[in-house]
């Protein structure tokens, strides 16, 4: 089946984000996100899931334990388990991600 943004899972989150399921099974999360200007989530770690955030649109300020990243369209990066990370929108468009889990990271986030 092909999946996309019009016939994905939707769900929001924060400050106006909005998240896409396009894939979902016990082993592997796919998300494709929108985050406004600003917004971003807070920071946390996932004790289980390792994530990939890859930038389709816009700009990201990605960082991971300490370290930031500035990502552009075409670019990612990944996040190990267990690793304090966030990530906002620092340009003034939105930005449209994807975020890759595997195993999926609901239900294993702690504050960071």
């Amino acid at each position: 089946m092909t999946v996309s943004k019009e016939n994905a899972e939707h769900y929001q989150w924060g400050d106006h984000c909005d998240g896409w399921h396009l894939a979902k099974t016990p082993g592997l999360s796919v998300i494709q996100e929108r985050l406004p200007p600003g917004a971003g989530e807070s920071r946390h770690r996932h004790q289980y899931a390792e994530q990939f955030f890859y930038v389709l649109s816009g700009e990201a300020r990605l960082e991971v334990a300490g370290t930031e990243h500035r990502l552009r369209m075409g670019e990612g990066a990944a996040v190990p388990s267990g690793a304090a990370h966030q990530i906002r929108n620092s340009g003034d468009a939105d930005l449209h991600c994807l975020v890759i889990s595997t195993p999926p990271s609901h239900g294993d986030r702690t504050p960071a």
